[in-house]
């Protein structure tokens, strides 16, 4: 344990590679509590990556995890089971069991780490976890007759199920429609206001990190290039950060995109596959 730090969420000096793809260098961050904080940055930099380590789902080749200044990353699979028990992730596909109902789906995590004993007390908090979300009513419903904005809305109800101080979110707007999105966004707002959790959110979609982070961190080649609130990253002077959230091509990648290519001389007809 390390004293005199800030961040219920520490990372120091992480390193992580897999083979010869560095894909987080040397990364330290606090995430302070009950606020969000909002990891940006092209695909491939490492946000999920990052994220993971922040639950010890991936360990690091070099530098250090914390939680609430305790150590995490060194901890064994059966030392991090209680620890994991103050998480909630909510996964970018919303990772609902396909064969399970929406109430076996947002227990699942009760069974791993409870012994249940009441029934009707596990009745009535899945009622007040999907009320949460808006989706009370749909206990008995399979993933497969819900839309994709309803199934994130059941992964997030899942995620909150054992009442966590912090939430994971990777990519939660991800093949939502605009509409769909915002709910999204209004829950992360919700959930940090009334059960005061810290969230960590990844994601690509700016609307939403504008809207509910209080803090956003860009990811580049595997290190932070921006930290700040949304107006600092608004106004940020490095031209990769002002690339990324106005959604622009790189001069660069225009200039191929662009070249002339040559015509192959042989060309397939629709005949030729008859």
């Amino acid at each position: 344990m390390e004293e005199n730090s800030n961040g219920v969420l520490r990372v120091k000096n992480l390193t992580k590679s897999f083979g010869t793809n560095v894909v987080l260098n040397n990364v330290s961050l606090n995430i302070e509590e009950g606020k969000t904080t909002v990891i940006i940055g092209p695909s491939g930099c490492g946000k999920t990556v990052l994220v993971k380590h922040l639950i010890a789902l991936l360990r690091p080749n070099a530098g250090e995890v914390y939680f609430k200044n305790h150590r995490i990353d060194n901890l064994s699979e059966n030392q991090l089971n209680n620890i994991r028990t103050h998480y909630g992730f909510l996964f970018q596909g919303g990772a609902l069991f396909d064969s399970l109902n929406v109430t076996e789906n947002i227990i699942f995590p009760i069974r791993q780490h409870c012994k249940i004993t009441d029934w009707k007390d596990v009745e009535e908090l899945v009622k007040s976890k999907l009320a949460m979300v808006g989706l009370d009513g749909f206990q008995q419903f399979y993933p497969s007759n819900l839309s994709g904005g309803q199934r994130k809305r059941v992964a997030l109800a899942r995620a909150i199920a054992l009442n966590p101080e912090i939430i994971l979110y990777d990519e939660p707007t991800t093949g939502l429609d605009p509409i769909r999105s915002d709910v999204i966004n209004e829950l992360v707002l919700k959930l940090q206001k009334e059960l005061g959790v810290t969230s960590v959110v990844v994601t690509h979609d700016m609307t939403s990190a504008y809207k509910i982070s209080d803090r956003i961190i860009m990811l580049h080649n595997g290190k932070i290039i921006a930290d700040g609130d949304a107006d600092h990253i608004r106004n940020h002077p490095h031209p990769v950060v002002q690339q990324f959230i106005s959604g622009q091509v790189g001069e660069d990648d225009l200039a191929v995109l662009r070249m002339r290519g040559t015509i192959s001389q042989t060309q397939f007809l629709p005949r030729d596959f008859e």
